[in-house]
């Protein structure tokens, strides 16, 4: 893939899509103080390099399905095979290479408690499965190098309104075929989702504006961190003491490096995935900004060398 410089208008629009992934580019022209002609260009170039993508991602928990993420130890030379088979999986994502090339890390969505466990733990490639419950989302922003470029004024003025709902939602057909649809491109318009999942475009706008408004449904932006210019990511296994867990979890969620934060079972019970411009600043910040935090009694790092799949299935 060639590469891309990124300008200021890429960065603010990159920005604009993670506030509000459907936002019109007549509103992000209108925040950004450029034409719409110049963001749908600008986002016709990133997405037709392969470079951008929206998503719209279902809030697990709120549609019934538990979140287990799988550490798969496989044999020498086996981790790319692997990971394009998990890749393809409708009930994946966030599938990584680690390095060494005998690790695949893998979050998978269930309908039950049971780990999927079983059937890739006979996967001829495979030596050993750990699982671990995904029990709660601790990272309340997104990665500053996707949400840096835009003023608390420009975010208000982006910002979709939200009405604060707790607990599992009854998924209708409808949402079983609009969730899936919206995965593969977040940006479709109302014609175009009502074809696919074969519904009236008003149902599908009136379905879509309370999934979002209910916060079952969110969009999100995948772009290469490297593209950012941090081409360094890597995933942490912490120990903490249970006293001290969401202290330290809001602690590590509130560092720039800190792209996702999670709690867990397991003998290690936070999970975070840090995103650094290279090794040296990764070295920096495990001994610097982890090191000292008081309640972290062990930690386990592991550097993130492919990724091949993010939130969503894979483009057709």
């Amino acid at each position: 893939m060639d590469s891309v410089r990124l300008d200021a208008v890429d960065l603010g629009l990159l920005h604009a899509l993670q506030v509000d992934g459907r936002a019109a580019f007549s509103r992000i022209g209108e925040v950004l103080d450029v034409s719409d002609r110049t963001v749908a260009r600008r986002f016709a170039r990133l997405r037709g390099r392969g470079l951008l993508r929206v998503t719209g991602v279902a809030d697990s928990g709120r549609i019934g399905r538990a979140e287990w993420l799988l550490r798969v130890r496989v044999k020498p030379g086996g981790a790319a095979d692997l990971a394009r088979t998990l890749a393809r999986r409708p009930d994946t994502s966030w599938v990584s290479e680690l390095a060494g090339g005998t690790e695949v890390i893998c979050l998978f969505h269930v309908e039950t408690e049971a780990a999927p466990v079983d059937a890739l733990a006979r996967h001829p490639l495979v030596h050993t499965v750990e699982a671990q419950r995904l029990l709660r989302h601790l990272t309340e922003r997104r990665w500053h190098g996707r949400t840096s470029a835009l003023s608390a004024e420009q975010v208000s003025a982006l910002a979709p309104p939200v009405t604060e709902r707790s607990g599992v939602i009854r998924m209708t057909d409808l949402d079983r075929r609009l969730l899936p649809a919206l995965a593969i491109d977040g940006r479709a318009d109302y014609a175009r989702l009502a074809r696919a999942v074969d519904w009236s475009e008003s149902a599908v706008r009136r379905r879509l504006d309370e999934l979002r408004s209910h916060r079952v449904l969110r969009f999100d932006v995948e772009i290469d961190a490297a593209t950012l210019g941090f081409p360094t990511q890597a995933i942490l296994w912490l120990t903490v003491a249970p006293a001290r867990l969401l202290s330290v979890a809001g602690m590590v969620a509130a560092h720039p490096e800190a792209a996702f934060v999670g709690g867990t079972t397991g003998v290690h019970n936070l999970l975070v995935i840090v995103v650094c411009r290279d090794a040296d600043a990764l070295f920096t910040y495990l001994t610097e900004r982890i090191g000292p935090i008081d309640g972290i009694e062990r930690a386990e790092t592991a550097p993130i060398t492919a990724i091949a799949k993010r939130a969503a299935p894979l483009p057709r």
